[in-house]
Order: C-alpha cells, then structure tokens, then sequence
C-alpha cells in the first residue's frame, strides 16, 4: 500500500482558512496526512492549536502537528495530543521533535541547551511515557453510571509511576484512552541520533534522501533496529521526504534532478519539475520497495499541492497504485496500523 501525506506549512500565516483550504484540498486527493511544523526558534501560531480547529472542519484525513519534547511537560504533551485525536474522531498523530539550541533554551529560562543525543534520550522516555498514559484509563473505564452516580471503574485506571533521567510521572492520565489507543507517533529519523527513537517509538519514520540508494538503507536500518527493539518492522512506516517545486507544470524535471528524482539542496532533497514525473518517481521508489511512501513538502503550498492532488495523485490514482477513497476512518486505519493493546488490561497489572 503506497502511503502520501503533505505539508501544509505557510510562513507568516495566521488565519485558519488558509490551514483549512490546503487540508481540504490534500483531503480530496485521499492523503494519508497532513502536517505542520512548529518550532520554538521562529515565531508563529501553535501547530497543535491549529490542527485543532482543522479537526472539526474535515473528516478523514490525518492531522499531525510537530510538538517539541523539550522544555515541555510529558504529561500536558501527551493529553494535549490525546485530546486532537478525540475532537477529530482518531486521526490524530505526534511529529516528536526536540530543541536545541541555545536561544530556545533562553525563551524558558530554566536549563540550558543539551547535546542531540541527549535530548533524543529524553524525546523516547517522553514518547514512552505518553504511550503508558494513554493505557492508563481502559477503554471502558467510564461508567457514566447516572443512578449510582459513579463515574469512572478506579479498578481500570492505572498509575504509571514512570521515573526517567530527566522527569517522574505517576499518572493516570486526565485524557481517557484515546480513540486509536495510540495516536499515530512520527519522527524524522534522517539524522542519527533521532533514528534509534524512530526505530523503537514511532510508527511513521520520515527519511529525507536524494537518492534511492540512500533512502533504502535507512529503511533498510530503521526496520533492523526496530527487530531489535522486539518489534515487527512491517509496522514502521518508513515515508521519503521531499521537497517539491512543481512550478514548471507539465514540463519534465529540471536537468540535474536524476531524470525526475531530486537534487540535494541546503533546504533538503528537492524535486522540481512537472506533476508527471513526480508520479513516475513515486511509482518507482515504492514499486521497488525502496520507501513505504513519501511525504511531499510543497514550495509553493497552494500551487504545488494543486497540482499534486490533481496532477500526481490522480495519475496514481488512474495506475491503481493510490486509493482513490478512504477505506476507514482513523490515522492507524490510513497507515495498516493496528490500535494497539492497553498494555495494563493485557498484563492485568493494577
């Protein structure tokens, strides 16, 4: 199953309409998700916040916000993300990216910037805890019992009493279990040290290569690490990310591009030219099992998205290699992702 999500990303864009008309758009074309950055280095409007509005303004595609685990609370992280995935009824899903730098270490006053390795320890504990809190109510545990005026089974919440290097929850969470059990965890695991939190945590890995070579050994490792870590390594979603500038129309991709595949650029790997061979690309990353799918940063957001859904997509769509409608409701269901098992109910632990 090919997979295809976007990114709706728009400097200096406050307004919902404008978030609103391109999830829309890749909605119609039956992406997988959409994403938005977020990032305390720049300023702008909370991604989370805005996936928020966009939930009850579109009905089947996945909403994905970046939000950073460091200089964050694990436990409000994870019911805010808990919280998306209940108002967009299961399509949600977490970008887990960390801070760095010195001047966003500034902005909360209470540490100073950690090396990569470092905060990428600290990005598993809080993706780990968060998974734990999301078990911790059991999917029936509200009662909603009116005569006897009980509420919740306290029997079927849990305290996860989780102690990491950098944090202690105990837990439960405030949230009930959300409606994917799970939402949908994403890393870019391009550079090394998030790569062994993409293989142990995520269920989406994003790889930014230039080339195919490239592009299969991360999968290739990712998928290995993941074995090793006990998990099945057909459940991790490994997407090639790309820059797409589709400004040229139907005109084949620019000399230098590999005859339709993309160039290294400071920005990321970039593939510029016309919606036909982007498809031809697609289609050949993922029919050689290179990539699991592509998520496709447009340059331009309006038109090159545009032209993807109509263009790319629909020719896809047209080879029979992309859905041409969404065959359930959830983020997980998009991916082949099972809803995971509440890990308290399955042990029994109380």
């Amino acid at each position: 199953m090919l997979h295809l999500s976007a990114a709706v990303d728009q400097p200096s864009a406050y307004d919902a309409a404008s978030y609103l008309t391109l999830a829309r758009l890749a909605e119609r074309g039956g992406l997988d998700f959409v994403t938005l950055e977020d990032s305390f280095a720049r300023p702008g409007p909370d991604a989370l916040a805005v996936l928020a509005r966009l939930a009850p303004a579109t009905s089947r595609i996945g909403l994905v916000p970046t939000v950073t685990t460091t200089h964050t609370e694990p436990f409000h992280v994870q019911a805010a993300v808990a919280t998306l995935d209940w108002v967009s009824r299961g399509r949600a899903g977490w970008r887990i990216d960390v801070s760095g730098t010195e001047g966003e270490a500034r902005l909360f006053g209470r540490r100073q910037a950690a090396p990569a390795d470092a905060l990428w320890q600290e990005a598993s504990e809080v993706a780990d805890v968060a998974a734990k809190l999301w078990d911790s109510w059991e999917d029936d545990a509200e009662i909603r019992d009116v005569p006897t005026g009980r509420f919740i089974d306290r029997d079927k919440l849990h305290h996860v009493d989780f102690r990491g290097t950098s944090f202690s929850v105990k837990g439960p969470s405030i949230v009930p279990r959300p409606p994917q059990g799970h939402p949908v965890r994403m890393v870019d695991a391009t550079d090394g040290p998030a790569r062994r939190t993409a293989a142990r945590y995520a269920d989406v890995a994003l790889v930014r290569a230039a080339s195919a070579h490239q592009a299969a050994a991360a999968r290739d490792q990712l998928r290995s690490m993941a074995a090793d870590f006990g998990r099945r390594p057909d459940q991790l979603r490994v997407l090639a990310g790309l820059l797409v500038d589709l400004g040229d129309g139907e005109h084949a991709a620019e000399p230098g591009h590999g005859g339709g595949g993309p160039r290294q650029t400071p920005q990321g790997p970039l593939y510029r030219g016309g919606p036909v061979d982007l498809a031809e690309l697609i289609a050949t990353w993922h029919g050689e099992g290179i990539v699991d799918g592509f998520h496709l940063t447009p340059v331009e957001p309006l038109r090159d998205l545009e032209r993807l859904v109509n263009g790319t997509v629909a020719l896809l769509q047209h080879r029979g290699l992309f859905r041409t409608f969404y065959p359930g409701s959830s983020l997980r269901e998009h991916l082949g992702l099972a809803r995971p098992a509440n890990q308290y109910a399955t042990t029994g632990e109380r």
